[in-house]
C-alpha cells in the first residue's frame, strides 16, 4: 500500500443516454434510466480508484456548502476516501454534464461555479503531504500553490494534463515544469504523439510522459529509454467512455508507486481503464484491489 495525496476537483455528474451525434431537435423525450446523477470529475475519480486499489488516499478538494455537497460526503464515505481534507468553502459545488451515445462516444458540460477563484489552505495540504510517496496534482487552479509545496517536501509529483494544445500554454505551465510523471490526451494536438513526448521531456523535468490514445492504445516515454507503444485492452462492450483518462492514469499511478516500474504500470493500467468503460459515470466501473488481481490473472492464464 502506497500513500498518496490527491488534489483535485469534486463535482455531482449527471449522464444522459443520446441516440446519436448530432442530436436531432425535439421539445421532450423520455428515455427510462437514461439519466443518472452520481460524484464524479478527475479528482474524485482518481481518489476513488487509488481507495480501491488499497492505497491510503489524502484527498484535498473544494466543495459547496449546499445540497450537492452534502451529496459529495456521502460519496466520499462510500468510496472510502476520508473527507477531513474536503472544505466546503464554495457557495455551490461544481456540475457536470455528460451526453453519450451507444458507441461510447461523448460530449461534457463542465460548470466549475467560482472554483478557480478560491485557494486551498497550503498547511492543511502541507499536513497531508507530508510523508506521502506521491502526489497527484490536478490542473485546477486550486492546486496550482500546492506544486511547490510537494517539492520543497521532496513528494514526487504525477499530473494528467488532458488535453493540452501547446507546450506554451501559460494555464499549464507551473504543472509542466514540477511533475515527474506527466499524462495527457493525444486528443490535444497535431503532432504525432511520440513528438510531443519528446518535446515535453527535452523542454521539462518530467521523468516519464504517458500520452493516451483511446482506442489505440497508449505510447510511453521514459527519459533516456526508448519510446514504447503499448496497445488497448478489451474486455467488455463499450458503454460510456467518461473518466477512462482518469481510471488509466489513477491505476498507473498506483501500480508506479508499488511496483515501480513504467512498463508494468502502464500495462495493468490499460487493462483496469478498458474494464471501467463498461460502466456509465466517470467514478463507475472501477476495480478493487481483489477484482483487478483476479482479472489480471485470468488475463496472463489466456495468453
Amino acid at each position: 500500500m502506497s500513500t498518496i495525496f490527491v488534489a483535485g476537483l469534486t463535482n455531482i455528474e449527471t449522464t444522459l443516454r443520446v441516440a446519436g451525434f448530432p442530436l436531432d431537435y425535439t421539445p421532450i423525450s423520455f428515455d427510462f434510466f437514461g439519466i443518472s446523477s452520481n460524484v464524479s470529475a478527475v479528482g474524485y475519480n482518481v481518489a476513488k480508484a487509488l481507495a480501491g486499489l488499497g492505497d491510503e488516499v489524502r484527498f484535498a478538494s473544494l466543495i459547496g456548502a449546499d445540497p450537492l455537497g452534502d451529496l459529495v460526503l456521502g460519496g466520499l464515505g462510500a468510496a472510502g476516501i476520508p473527507a477531513a481534507g474536503v472544505l466546503r468553502q464554495l457557495a455551490q459545488t461544481a456540475q457536470s454534464v455528460v451526453m453519450f451515445d451507444p458507441s461510447g462516444r461523448r460530449r461534457i458540460t463542465t460548470d466549475l461555479k467560482d472554483i478557480q477563484d478560491h485557494a486551498y489552505p497550503l498547511e492543511l495540504a502541507r499536513a497531508a503531504l507530508a510523508g506521502s510517496d506521491l502526489a497527484v496534482l490536478c490542473n485546477i487552479n486550486f492546486a496550482r500553490p500546492l506544486l511547490g509545496l510537494a517539492r520543497e517536501l521532496g513528494v514526487p509529483i504525477a499530473t494528467d494534463l488532458h488535453t493540452l494544445g501547446s507546450l506554451d500554454d501559460g494555464y499549464n505551465r507551473d504543472w509542466l515544469e514540477a511533475a515527474t510523471v506527466i499524462f495527457q490526451s493525444h486528443e490535444g494536438f497535431a503532432e504525432p504523439p511520440h513528438e510531443r513526448a519528446a518535446a515535453i521531456l527535452a523542454r521539462f523535468p518530467a521523468r516519464i510522459v504517458v500520452v493516451g490514445m483511446g482506442g489505440q492504445g497508449s505510447l510511453l516515454a521514459e527519459r533516456d529509454r526508448p519510446v514504447r507503444y503499448i496497445p488497448a485492452a478489451q474486455v467488455r462492450p463499450v458503454v460510456n467512455t467518461i473518466g477512462a483518462g482518469d481510471a488509466f492514469f489513477a491505476a498507473f499511478v498506483h501500480f508506479y508507486a508499488a511496483l515501480g516500474d513504467p512498463l508494468a504500470a502502464i500495462e495493468r493500467a490499460s487493462l483496469f481503464a478498458a474494464y471501467k468503460v463498461g460502466a456509465n459515470g466517470g467514478a463507475e466501473g472501477l476495480l478493487s484491489q481483489a477484482a483487478f488481481a483476479e482479472l489480471w490473472a485470468e488475463r496472463a492464464r489466456s495468453q
